[in-house]
């Protein structure tokens, strides 16, 4: 990750700039030297690449989502043949602090798929998306219960389902959308059973299928069961309170180890809370009030040795998700 020094740890509980974290990563093997690169046109990528590649269509996939396509996407490339070999996942490792939050991958082999999804669950942000042809490969995804890595369920040829779900959700608004009743461009619609889907969603994977004559993703979950906007959501709040409270260091010429100094950080805390509020990521309360609250530690109640090391560890949050309906059951009474 980049270099900080602010550091933010948000658990989920259930019962400045602000970072958009929506720009896709393609993975792609490529020969010669690694390189990564940034395309707004999937005809760029064809000159780059050739038109008939994987890498082609699946920047197909992402960019042709209409209005809410990402405005560009990123290319790092691997060679498979060179001395010493280089992995899909090696590439993802060289280039993972660059400004890019979903990756995608050319391969569907399954160590790849893994040593990508291992790579991704081990740095704590941004998401992986995957598509799968056959139920036992999103089985054996699911027994590793990753909470950054989704998988969608798709047998059509040379249609990349997950990856145009990214291209279509992905830089939206964070906080506006669910991943669940989504359209996608140039995707077909599974031909599926009611319980064929409830075996795909048991797994925590989804499709894309056809609902009251409309073709819509049929969840939106990460393999570990939590919802892909949430994870999203944890992320946006969490990068963007560390760019907002390192911006109050560096423009500052001194935070001093005063209650006071210790309210700049608050401040800029909240102003980052408020924002996720606006964006629906934050629930309301009867009146409409935000949930979420910001807690100190005065300077007179902090250790010594923190004052000493300059280190303040007493700075907290808590917020209520907002959440999503997915489902609805209604009642209903004839009278006679």
């Amino acid at each position: 990750m980049p270099l900080k020094d602010v550091t933010v740890t948000i658990n989920i509980q259930k019962s400045s700039k602000l970072t958009g974290l929506g720009k896709p990563l393609i993975l792609a093997k490529f020969t010669g030297e690694s390189t990564y690169k940034n395309y707004a046109d999937p005809l760029d990528v064809a000159k780059d690449f050739g038109a008939d590649t994987v890498v082609h269509k699946l920047a197909k996939a992402l960019i042709n989502q209409g209005n809410t396509a990402p405005s560009k996407i990123a290319i790092a490339t691997y060679d498979s043949a060179a001395e010493p070999a280089m992995t899909a996942a090696d590439a993802l490792r060289k280039f993972y602090d660059e400004d890019w939050y979903f990756v995608v991958s050319d391969t569907q082999v399954e160590t790849e798929v893994k040593a990508i999804a291992d790579v991704v669950e081990g740095k704590g942000v941004k998401l992986h998306g995957t598509t799968v042809t056959a139920l036992e490969a999103l089985t054996t995804l699911k027994g590793y219960n990753y909470d950054r890595t989704f998988a969608m369920l798709h047998t059509t040829v040379n249609e990349y389902a997950a990856e145009g779900l990214i291209g279509s959700v992905g830089s939206r608004g964070v906080g506006s959308i669910t991943w669940k009743f989504k359209s996608i461009n140039g995707l077909t619609p599974q031909q599926v059973t009611e319980d064929e889907l409830k075996d795909i969603h048991a797994l925590n994977g989804f499709a894309y299928v056809t609902k009251s004559g409309i073709p819509q993703t049929s969840e939106g979950k990460v393999l570990s069961g939590e919802y892909i906007d949430v994870i999203h959501s944890k992320d946006w709040i969490k990068i963007n309170i560390e760019e907002a409270v390192q911006q109050v260091f560096v423009k500052n010429g001194k935070i001093s180890y005063t209650d006071d100094g210790i309210t700049l950080l608050a401040n800029a805390v909240k102003s980052i809370l408020k924002a996720a509020f606006d964006m629906g990521m934050i629930a309301e309360d009867s009146e409409g009030s935000p949930l979420y609250s910001v807690a100190t530690i005065s300077r007179v109640d902090t250790p010594s040795s923190d004052r000493e090391s300059r280190v303040y560890n007493g700075l907290s949050f808590t917020f209520e998700l907002a959440g999503a309906i997915h489902e609805a059951n209604i009642a209903g009474e004839i009278m006679i």
